[in-house]
């Protein structure tokens, strides 16, 4: 267990107890998990992902304030380093004693009531409040499925959250992953609509492994139309060859083959 001491209240990073219940409260929509694992997905596909990274979906990461146990589950999580085994954060999360905390957190608009900006420092403390003042977690995204929305907020040297401005290309950038985080329109496993998306640095696209899939079978039917052509195309020098033979013969003068 670790610990540390503020004016208002008292962080300890200590394991959650095995009997601990945790919230087994439903997603909030059925957009969640698909747009969670799309994040997941290209990073993996692109090698972002170490032994030790680690991302969650509507996941419990903890800590216990004033004596009192939180535990908040974002929709999207990024953790930059574990270090314990995937085995011992199986059910829920510790940073300072488990591993690093996230560099990133997402919530997914859904709640009118709002909940994702609550700043509420007293328990059960606020999701915004939770990231920025306890976890102080540099990034937090929010995102609105149906709009569109994304609000970026980054801790500044204040340690507080600051909204964020996009590039020109209506893009945020993540210094720490070297990666852009931007809106992106179309169909994945049958829902269509607005996704996050991942870009490098030159703003390419980090592809889903099923795009890859796509890709990769396009430049084999590619490779395999070219090769077809080559074989026409030895198969018409050929049949030139063997009809200038007939010629030659035809004319009492053996070719050389």
């Amino acid at each position: 267990m670790t610990s540390v001491t503020n004016t208002s209240y008292d962080i300890k990073w200590e394991k959650l107890p095995d009997d601990f219940i945790l919230p087994d409260d439903p997603v909030d929509n059925i957009h969640q998990p698909a747009l969670a694992a799309a994040l997941t997905d290209s990073l993996e596909v692109a090698g972002k992902l170490s032994d030790t990274t680690v991302t969650t979906t509507n996941y419990g990461i903890c800590a216990t304030i004033n004596g009192k146990i939180v535990v908040k589950a974002p929709d999207w999580a990024y953790i930059p380093h574990i270090r314990v085994s995937q085995a011992e954060i199986d059910r829920s999360y510790t940073p300072q004693l488990q591993g690093e905390p996230p560099l990133i957190v997402m919530e997914f608009l859904s709640d009118p009531n709002g909940h994702q900006y609550s700043n509420k420092p007293t328990y059960p403390p606020g999701k915004w409040f939770f990231y920025e003042k306890i976890l102080k977690v540099p990034h937090y995204i929010i995102f609105e499925p149906y709009s569109g929305l994304i609000e970026h907020y980054q801790l500044d040297e204040s340690e507080g959250y600051k909204i964020q401005s996009s590039n020109e290309t209506g893009r945020y950038y993540i210094p720490q992953l070297q990666l852009y985080l931007g809106l992106w329109e179309g169909t994945r496993e049958q829902r269509k609509g607005y996704w996050l998306r991942w870009w490098n640095e030159a703003e390419e696209l980090l592809l889903w492994g099923s795009e890859l899939a796509i890709q990769e079978h396009q430049k084999a039917e590619v490779e395999k139309q070219k090769a077809e052509t080559e074989r026409q195309k030895a198969e018409v020098e050929r049949q030139k060859a063997e009809r200038l033979a007939a010629q030659l013969r035809a004319a009492g003068i053996e070719p050389e083959l």
